[in-house]
Parts: C-alpha cells; structure tokens; sequence
C-alpha cells in the first residue's frame, strides 16, 4: 500500500511541478504581452505628441503668414489721386488705437433719401502726425489732398481706405 501512495505521491509532485512551470510561463508571456503592449502605447503617445506639436507649428505659422498676407494686401495702394474742397473738420477718434480723421466739402449737393440736399462730403485718414497739425491749421480753407485709396481699412491706422499723403493750399 505504501508504494501506491508513493507513487500517487510522486504523480502529484510531478503534476504539481508541472502546474507550477505552466503558470510561469503563462506569468511570463502575460508579463511580455503588457511590456510589447506598454511599449506600443508609449511609441503612439509619443507620435500623437509629435502630431499635434507639429501641426500647431503648421498653424501657427499658417496663421501668421495670412495675417502678413492680409495686412500687405489691405495697406496696398488700389488708386492714388487728389480732391479739392473745403476743409471742414479734423479730429483724433478712437478709445484705445486714436486715429486722426477728417471731412472735406467737395463742393455741389446731392439728394439724400429722406434728408433733402446735403452736402458733398468725402471722409479721410491721416498717418502722418505733421501733416495732421499742418490740416488743423488750415480747416475752413480751400485745399487740395493728395491721397491713397487701400483695398481695406485697418482699425489701428484710420476709420476709412482714404489716406492722405500731401496737402497744398489754395
């Protein structure tokens, strides 16, 4: 009886044993799994993070050349010319960006839907501190301005397209 114990026994270690070595290598190969899989995940995060570091490059300097883009195209000279009248205001406007803006009687009336006659008034902007004085000084006077009509107006430099260069008195 001691030999059929001793052997059940030994078929018990034995089996035992084996389990043990089953377990391992099922312990070890999870343990690979999630290292192979750790290793995948980091690799992707770390692509993602170049991804989007790269692509907010891109914007940002998308964003910036269409502005420089924008601005070179709204400050482009479309015409130039000159327009003679009475000078009749001049004045500094604006809460945080002033600019300096001014009207001019071009001469004749024209016909408003619901007001009548008015006058012929042109609105204007000036860059140019000097040249800004030099207008004050000659409002209610017959002048000729020289001016560049921009594609765009641009909040920070006048309320209009209309920017004067030159101005002579008649």
């Amino acid at each position: 009886m001691s030999s059929i114990k001793d052997s059940f026994d030994d078929k018990k270690n034995e089996l035992s044993k084996s389990y043990d070595n089953k377990k391992n290598e099922l312990s070890k190969d999870i343990d690979e799994t999630k290292d192979s899989i750790k290793k995948s995940m980091d690799s992707g995060v770390k692509k993602t993070k170049s991804f989007f570091k790269k692509l907010i490059w891109i914007l940002l300097i998308g964003a910036a050349l269409g502005a420089a883009g924008y601005y070179f195209f709204a400050t482009s000279t479309y015409s130039k010319g000159t327009r003679t009248g009475y000078l009749i205001k001049m004045s500094e406007k604006g809460v945080v960006f002033k600019t300096m803006e001014g009207q001019m009687n071009l001469g004749g009336i024209t016909s408003g839907d619901d007001a009548g006659l008015i006058g012929n008034i042109w609105d204007f902007s000036v860059s140019d501190q000097y040249l800004y004085k030099k207008l004050v000084s000659l409002e209610g006077q017959k002048v000729t301005l020289s001016y560049e009509e921009h594609f765009r107006k641009i909040f920070w430099k006048g309320d209009t397209n209309y920017f004067i260069y030159d101005v002579e008195e008649k």
